[in-house]
């Protein structure tokens, strides 16, 4: 006979294994570990101590353990497999939620399906690398389902992604949630040009920038995966066609120190900063030009906070814009002068960019509520937990 398990409520406890610790996955992490403690969960986060993620679900009420891990696979992977085993040991999860690949791999290989396990890939490990390591990583990732009660998917495409690489695995789609309150305007009947100035009035960087001057925000971290490169070359014929047209690249990461010397002085850098809300208030237009995702967070931020986006036709991108936008907001991966052409189009149409930030909050409030989400999740813990537990072979991934 199987052991009687808790279902996701009181007397539930819920262990989430994260890394990385900043970025899209930590604010996705942050919205959902303060919806489940609300609802009574017992809330477990192992993490990296260093990033903001440690400090936030602490505040949200969640019980936090340090996990000591690296963001890629290394020397360091035993050892992060032997701690992930001792604080299930330690904790005693009903379930453990591993985010992300790294989470994945040391969390799956500790657990292995002695527990119910869920994994959310926040984007395939596979789709950042290319040759052997591709193919390896296609490789664990099909081998892994087998210690995989249920794979949360964050779009429709994610899901067919995994599928098309042999992932055959129980699945579940879960579109990412943001927190529509937070990023909603103080007045929520202000002119939108009178809360962008405000916004810019209060930064620093943009306080002395000429108020007419349009604005356009990159948020993300300042890497490949998120394209700023792409952004910074279609950038150069935009500002031939609107001189005063300024790009706040927000965020930091390994590619900051190439991109600065790479930037012309109509580009300003931010570096991470503690709340982007202010930055999406001060944008005329956002921008993601990223060449992989699950389903990117930044534009659904964006649009909670009334500013239309322009997004790279990756994965989640058209499921997350409202409908009948594509043509306007999308345009394909690694393609500077598509990617200039719609981000001159907009800026040259004010009328155009209101209409479809309004469209866009609406669209948002509708869907992307993390409330949403977390009772989605909650239902795919509620599946996981409750069912039969079978037998599962252990073998050492090849």
């Amino acid at each position: 006979m199987q052991p009687q398990r808790h279902r996701p409520g009181t007397g539930f406890t819920a262990l989430h294994l994260v890394q990385p610790v900043d970025g899209g996955v930590a604010r996705v992490v942050m919205d959902l570990v303060g919806a489940q403690v609300v609802s009574g969960v017992r809330v477990v986060v192992a993490c990296p101590e260093e990033g903001p993620l440690a400090r936030a679900v602490a505040r949200r009420g969640a019980e936090v353990h340090a996990w000591r891990a690296t963001r890629a696979p290394g020397p360091s992977l035993l050892d992060e497999v032997r701690q992930v085993a001792r604080l299930v040991g330690l904790i005693r999860p009903d379930l453990v939620h591993a985010h992300s690949a790294k989470a994945g791999l040391a969390g799956r290989l500790a657990v292995r399906g002695r527990i119910p396990t869920v994994f959310q890939p926040h984007a395939w490990s596979f789709e950042a690398v290319g040759g052997v390591t591709g193919r390896l990583a296609r490789r664990w990732e099909r081998s892994a389902t087998r210690w995989t009660d249920r794979v949360v998917c964050v779009s429709d495409a994610e899901r067919r992604t995994g599928e098309r690489a042999g992932i055959d695995a129980s699945c579940s789609v879960v579109h990412n949630g943001v927190d529509v309150g937070r990023f909603a305007a103080a007045d929520s009947a202000a002119d939108p040009a009178d809360e962008t100035r405000t916004a810019r009035a209060g930064l620093p960087l943009l306080a002395g920038l000429d108020p007419a001057a349009p604005v356009v925000v990159c948020v993300g971290r300042l890497c490949r995966q998120k394209g700023q490169d792409v952004l910074l070359r279609a950038w150069q014929p935009v500002v031939r066609r609107l001189p005063r047209a300024r790009l706040v690249l927000v965020g930091d990461g390994p590619d900051a120190a190439a991109l600065r010397g790479a930037a012309p002085p109509s580009v300003l850098f931010a570096g991470a900063v503690p709340d982007t809300v202010p930055w999406y208030r001060a944008a005329d237009l956002v921008v993601l030009p990223s060449r992989w995702e699950g389903m990117a967070v930044a534009p659904l931020e964006a649009m909670a906070s009334g500013r239309p986006v322009v997004l790279s036709d990756v994965d989640g991108a058209r499921e997350s814009l409202p409908p009948g936008r594509e043509s306007l907001c999308l345009v394909p991966p690694e393609d500077p002068s598509a990617l200039a052409a719609a981000v001159s189009a907009l800026l040259r149409d004010g009328p155009l960019r209101e209409a479809i930030g309004r469209q866009g909050r609406q669209h948002v409030l509708s869907t992307y509520d993390v409330r949403q989400t977390a009772q989605a999740i909650a239902d795919v813990y509620r599946e996981v937990a409750t069912a039969p537990r079978t037998e599962r072979r252990e073998p050492i991934p090849q």
